[in-house]
């Protein structure tokens, strides 16, 4: 069995060993007073037989007497009504007017019940002095028309007692003896019957550090099979966890690295200069590159973030749709004007209400208005639109040159740019949009542009809810990060 942990619960062997155990016990206690009660009345059985036969030989001696000379008993009689030296034998007959006509007269008189018929020997418990006995009686007719007479036997219990102890004596000594077999026998079931489960652990245990594989389920008894897919689940988990962060860690490294040699190789020639102008001119690219670098290092959080499995992300709520994406294009009205880009905003008809992470969903809408205006050349125009159809829609068009059909699912991947448009770009904006759509139960989608060139993105969440349908206030519906 696998070592016992420690604060852990103790050993499931000895738990269930004892549980087994313990009734066994109890059953085996109370068999030996079950036995006791069953083997009472088989014990008595034959001594009540003996004792129907001395009240027939009394009967048989005093009919053969005429009932009137009852002091007079045959030998077979006195040899019959003689005790064994055990138990004490006593007989008594009774008139009808409970007179004693002969015997001890301390056996107490019995009524004749309208079920009992004269001539059939009966029997019943009773006390004698200090002691238990069973008295058997019968009545018996008169010989010449006489009164009935009552003729009884008591007789001591010891012999029966003694009797019905050697029953149980030799039912529970095997039973006894056998106790330890049975301790063994089920010691052994238990150790094969946990057998599996010690192989499970041990398996387990003997794998390498970074092995995150499913547990194989044919070496697991079906018992413990939900705990085997517990298990398997969450390995999965931690597995998909973890490669997101290796995959976090690698992307970036291998993006950083280039801006980091770009700033340093300006930051040298700026160190090199020493004309006034000229090293302005240095640290603007300088300032510049680190712009680019901080925004990467902003996206590549906000994709691990996103993507992260076991990220624990602020509690879903209200968001107010429309006004988040107004609140967007103001806040990037600077980039556009300085590109002489028209960004507009259409809005439904009605606040559109979804429900959703506020941060998250500015970051969807940074990231597509961020990319429209880095695509748009300069004078082209961008829109930002929500609509209310069957579910809450979100749209941003551009008048850029568009991405041919065969690239629109790769620009969803990370780090994919398209060639050919003269824009540098990290290529994790669209990345992330597309992951924080899927928290959020939302579809993403690429068309061209009404009016082509151009292209349309739209972002349908799900069913439709509007403020209406909320005591809310709308400065309530979102509360932004």
């Amino acid at each position: 069995m696998p070592p016992e942990a420690p604060g852990g619960r103790g050993s499931l062997f000895v738990e269930i060993l004892d549980w087994m155990l313990l009734p066994l016990l109890v059953v085996w206690s109370s068999s030996i007073v079950v036995t006791y009660f069953v083997a009472r009345p088989i014990a008595t059985a034959p001594f009540d037989r003996l004792l129907q036969d001395r009240v027939h030989a009394l009967a048989a001696d005093l009919g053969a007497s005429g009932g009137d000379r009852p002091g007079i008993m045959g030998p077979a009689t006195r040899a019959v009504l003689e005790g064994d030296g055990v138990d004490v034998v006593r007989f008594q007959v009774r008139r009808p007017d409970a007179s004693v006509l002969t015997g001890d007269g301390a056996i107490p008189p019995k009524l004749r019940e309208t079920d009992e018929a004269p001539g059939v020997v009966y029997f019943r418990d009773g006390i004698l002095g200090a002691e238990e006995v069973r008295i058997a009686y019968m009545f018996l007719p008169s010989a010449r028309g006489g009164p009935e007479l009552l003729v009884q036997v008591a007789e001591t219990l010891h012999r029966r007692d003694r009797l019905a102890q050697e029953f149980v004596t030799g039912i529970v000594v095997p039973q006894f003896m056998l106790m330890p077999a049975a301790v063994i026998l089920v010691w052994i079931g238990l150790s094969r019957g946990l057998r599996p489960i010690s192989g499970l652990w041990r398996s387990i245990r003997a794998r390498p550090p970074g092995d995150l594989s499913a547990i194989d389920e044919s070496i697991a008894p079906q018992e413990i099979l939900p705990l085997i897919h517990s298990i398997n689940d969450l390995m999965a988990r931690l597995d998909r966890s973890l490669q997101a962060q290796r995959r976090f860690v690698s992307d970036a490294a291998h993006q950083l690295r280039t801006p980091l040699a770009g700033l340093r190789t300006q930051a040298e020639v700026a160190l090199r200069q020493r004309d006034l102008p000229e090293i302005h001119d240095s640290l603007r690219q300088v300032v510049a590159s680190t712009a680019r670098t901080e925004h990467l290092v902003n996206q590549l959080l906000s994709l691990a973030r996103a993507e992260a499995p076991g990220e624990v992300l602020p509690a879903f709520g209200a968001v107010d749709l429309a006004a988040l994406a107004r609140e967007c294009v103001e806040e990037a009205l600077p980039a556009a004007l300085a590109k002489e880009i028209d960004l507009g905003f259409e809005a439904a008809g009605e606040s559109l209400r979804v429900q959703g992470v506020g941060s998250l969903l500015r970051e969807l809408m940074r990231n597509l208005i961020d990319n429209a205006i880095k695509y748009t050349p300069a004078g082209g125009r961008v829109t930002v639109r929500t609509a209310a159809g069957g579910s809450p829609v979100l749209e941003v068009e551009d008048s850029g040159p568009g991405i041919p059909p065969p690239e629109r699912d790769l620009v969803f991947q990370r780090f994919y740019r398209v060639l050919g448009v003269g824009t540098h770009g990290s290529g994790l904006g669209l990345a992330i949009v597309r992951e924080i759509a899927d928290l959020h139960g939302a579809t993403v989608s690429l068309t061209d542009a009404p009016n082509p060139p151009g292209t349309l993105f739209r972002v349908a969440f799900g069913p439709l809810k509007t403020l209406s349908e909320s005591s809310g206030s709308p400065s309530d519906a979102f509360p932004l990060a």
